[in-house]
C-alpha cells in the first residue's frame, strides 16, 4: 500500500509543477491596448521592439501602421506581423 501512495505521488509531483510554471512563448507579439479619442490602439512587440500598431476607429475599417524608414510608421490594410512557428530541432 505504501509503494502504490508512494509511486502515485512520484507521478502526481511532475504534474503538479508543470502546470504552476507560466506558459510564456518569447516568439508571440506582448499586446498592449491603449484607448484615445475615436479610436482604440493595439501595440504589438516582440522582444521589446514594436512591430506594429492596429488602430480600430470608432466608425470605419480597421487598419495597421507598421515601421518604415527610421522612426517613420506607414499605413497598410493588411497586418505585416509574420511569426514563424516552426520548430526544426529540439532537444
Amino acid at each position: 500500500m505504501k509503494r502504490l501512495l508512494l509511486t502515485a505521488l512520484l507521478l502526481i509531483a511532475p504534474l503538479a509543477q508543470a502546470e504552476s510554471l507560466p506558459q510564456f512563448d518569447e516568439n508571440e507579439p506582448e499586446v498592449t491596448i491603449r484607448h484615445g479619442e475615436g479610436s482604440t490602439f493595439y501595440e504589438y512587440r516582440i522582444n521589446g521592439e514594436l512591430r506594429e500598431i492596429k488602430v480600430v476607429p470608432e466608425s470605419g475599417k480597421p487598419y495597421y501602421l507598421v515601421p518604415a524608414d527610421g522612426d517613420e510608421f506607414i499605413r497598410a490594410d493588411q497586418s505585416q506581423l509574420l511569426i514563424p512557428k516552426w520548430i526544426l530541432f529540439r532537444w
